[in-house]
């Protein structure tokens, strides 16, 4: 592939690439996208097609992609959400359908009836996007034959003013590399999560984020609720002017601590001191 290409938001290869890439990249073949939408509740992506190669990222319910191949039972392709690229299951994806609304909760089962009896077939994640058919009752029957709770639901471009509250939500959540849900979470995904709640737009990567996000601050800066602390490979969500939301290895979870100790435990463990504080 071209040198300058991030292959992480390039849907490039040696062999094959976006058609949109003729002329920008070097591969054999280029072929255009196929959309698709995600069908399971949170679908990982991966950089390889075999799980052990690490999941990357995941796409959500409702998500769109990009497939540019299928074979042996595993696309490539991009998440429109954040441009990520990678593997994933075919069987996870089916033709799109227009989504009307999102999950504003931490989730949200998906039940068989309009009746909690008859059981869930699918827990949504926060911001899994959905296509309603008909939301007059106290569940929202969607385009699919199943149901959610109505007040579950908002609006798919409904956002809250207060994103770091959805950050608040994930609390206590398991630390997953890649993973961006409430069964599982890292510190990249649960910034990017709470700032689509918010309806602010974000990379997925640590990285990507500590060049495109917000405004940088200086060091010595006062800081406030939703101002960004990033090390190197790490970043968190200030609550205050002094606590720290973050997924983290140390404690394997989502946890909120003072920012003053989390420093002096990355320096003291890492040797790494804070690199970058930005302002959404």
């Amino acid at each position: 592939m071209t040198a300058g290409f991030d292959p992480r938001l390039t849907p490039a290869r040696g062999d094959l690439a976006a058609a949109h890439l003729k002329g920008k990249v070097e591969a054999a073949a280029f072929v255009e996208a196929r959309k698709a939408q995600a069908v399971r509740a949170a679908v990982g992506l991966f950089k390889r097609p075999d799980e052990p190669s690490g999941l990357q990222t995941q796409v959500l319910f409702g998500e769109t992609f990009n497939i540019y191949e299928e074979k042996n039972g595993w696309v490539w392709g991009q998440s429109d959400l954040d441009n990520y690229v990678g593997y994933a299951r075919a069987d996870a994806f089916a033709p799109p359908e227009v989504a009307t609304h999102r999950v504003q909760t931490l989730a949200t089962p998906l039940f068989v009836a309009p009746d909690v009896k008859h059981g869930a077939r699918q827990v949504m994640p926060m911001n899994a996007k959905v296509s309603v058919a008909d939301a007059t009752g106290r569940f929202a029957r969607l385009t699919n034959g199943v149901f959610a709770f109505a007040r579950h639901l908002a609006p798919v471009d409904a956002v809250i003013s207060d994103w770091v509250s959805a950050a608040e939500r994930l609390i206590g959540v398991p630390y997953v590399w890649g993973g961006k849900t409430w069964t599982g979470i890292d510190c990249s995904g649960l910034v990017q999560t709470a700032l689509e709640s918010g309806g602010i737009a974000s990379p997925r990567d640590t990285d990507m984020m500590e060049s495109a996000l917000g405004a940088e601050l200086p060091r010595d800066a006062s800081l406030r609720r939703g101002d960004l602390i990033f090390w190197k490979g790490h970043v968190g969500i200030m609550l205050d002017s002094a606590r720290l939301i973050h997924a983290n290895g140390f404690h394997m979870q989502v946890s909120v601590e003072p920012l003053a100790l989390v420093d002096e435990r990355t320096q003291s463990l890492e040797s790494l001191s804070i690199r970058t504080i930005r302002r959404i």
